[in-house]
């Protein structure tokens, strides 16, 4: 009962948290699911109503939380949400291997909106059969067939058990007298020989009783001092303590103990709950006059405020209109310094031009030039000559060669014929 009232509160919990909550643990926050679901399952005694039906094993703690056998865990997941369904009082078709997942998801989700349950992930996220978003499906589906079939969560009833009595644990460290005791008598018993005479063990008992009744009568009569007694009884005090050994795990230690801190928090409360209601008080009373007094403050400065308000009005105009010239004059300075670079290379290709038409020194050159070009005519005129002359004489000498060739073949075949 006390575990059901457990998995109660987490289920409750967890219902009113939603599936959407993120924090630090939201990565685990599907197993807290999942162990809900399972128990809220159990209570349902879905094993013998679900599960035989489809021949299927129980479910483990982390079954719809890890990713396994995708196509088996969203088979499982649509034969437990038409079961859940059928069991919250709503008629629900069974859903087979061959039918459209998407449909069924659907319906499922369309099921779950009409329990008032808020749906805002989308539907794609069931078809992996696992994650967070199915074990808070299965989970809302499992709240309301047990709201359907009367079940409420009850505070647990925890059985009354006996106290049993503590053992008492010995400390090796300390000595106690019973065991000094139990020390000598082995030490007695090793010293003594493996055998003993009937005779001489029956004058030891004897003697033993005679001296124990000597020892009696002479307790009777006491001659040890009071003060060396007490010088004793300290001396040998730490040897006899007995200490038992507590066991911090043991629930009624616990139990004790929150009670202890209840009764100290509940003291502590009354006491402070006086201060606290002071305290509020004189707040109260120093906050209302802080808003007094800045009422007073507003009226009597209104003026001044509006003051304030037309002078900010102002400022931010004369801002704008400060940015607007300053963007002109920047444009301006741009245009000026764009007109001062052109006016630049004007002036020096001015410059340029006015020093070429100046200078002579071109004259100079175009007058050398021409000089040297009529010494290279001239000579060249002189060379033609001699060229010429040349080629005259050559011609010249060609032709007296031609001639007196001429001559010398005429010759004798003159003096041929004559003869």
């Amino acid at each position: 009962m006390a575990e059901e009232a457990g998995v109660g509160r987490r289920g409750e919990r967890s219902a009113e948290e939603g599936p959407a909550e993120r924090g630090p643990g939201a990565a685990f926050h599907m197993f807290v699911l999942m162990e809900d679901l399972l128990d809220k399952l159990k209570l349902l005694n879905y094993e013998e109503e679900a599960l035989r039906r489809h021949n299927m094993r129980p479910l483990s703690r982390h079954y719809f939380a890890l990713p396994t056998n995708p196509g088996e865990q969203f088979f499982m997941f649509c034969a437990l949400a038409a079961w859940l369904i059928t069991k919250a009082g709503r008629p629900f078709e069974q859903p087979q291997e061959c039918d459209d997942p998407n449909a069924v998801i659907s319906n499922v989700l369309s099921e779950l909106r009409s329990f008032g349950r808020p749906v805002d992930f989308p539907p794609s996220k069931l078809k992996a059969g696992c994650g967070e978003q199915v074990c808070y499906v299965l989970d809302c589906l499992a709240e309301e067939a047990l709201k359907h079939t009367g079940f409420s969560w009850k505070r647990p009833a925890y059985p009354t058990e006996e106290l049993e009595e503590e053992e008492i644990t010995e400390d090796d460290a300390e000595l106690t007298l019973n065991k000094l005791e139990e020390d000598v008598a082995e030490e007695e018993s090793d010293n003594e020989e493996d055998y003993i005479d009937l005779n001489v063990l029956k004058a030891q008992t004897y003697r033993s009783d005679m001296n124990e009744t000597a020892k009696q009568e002479e307790i009777l009569q006491s001659t040890t001092d009071a003060a060396e007694w007490n010088l004793e009884v300290e001396r040998v005090l730490p040897q006899l303590k007995v200490t038992v050994r507590t066991d911090n795990k043991d629930w009624r230690i616990h139990v004790d103990q929150m009670h202890q801190h209840k009764d100290g928090i509940d003291s502590s409360l009354k006491e402070t709950r006086g201060y606290l209601d002071k305290l509020h008080n004189e707040i109260s009373r120093t906050l209302e006059k802080i808003n007094s007094r800045e009422k007073y403050i507003n009226n009597q400065l209104e003026h001044l405020v509006q003051e304030y308000r037309s002078a900010q009005a102002l400022l931010s105009e004369a801002k704008e209109k400060y940015q607007e010239g300053s963007g002109g004059v920047t444009e301006r300075s741009r245009v000026l310094s764009e007109i001062t670079e052109v006016l630049e290379k004007v002036k020096q290709e001015t410059e340029e031009k006015g020093s070429s038409m100046t200078d002579g020194a071109p004259l100079v050159k175009i007058k050398q030039a021409l000089t040297k070009l009529k010494q290279e005519t001239t000579q060249m005129d002189i060379q033609i000559g001699v060229m010429e002359h040349t080629l005259l004489q050559s011609k010249l000498k060609e032709k007296s060669n031609m001639t007196r060739d001429m001559h010398a073949t005429m010759i004798p075949e003159a003096t041929v014929g004559a003869y």
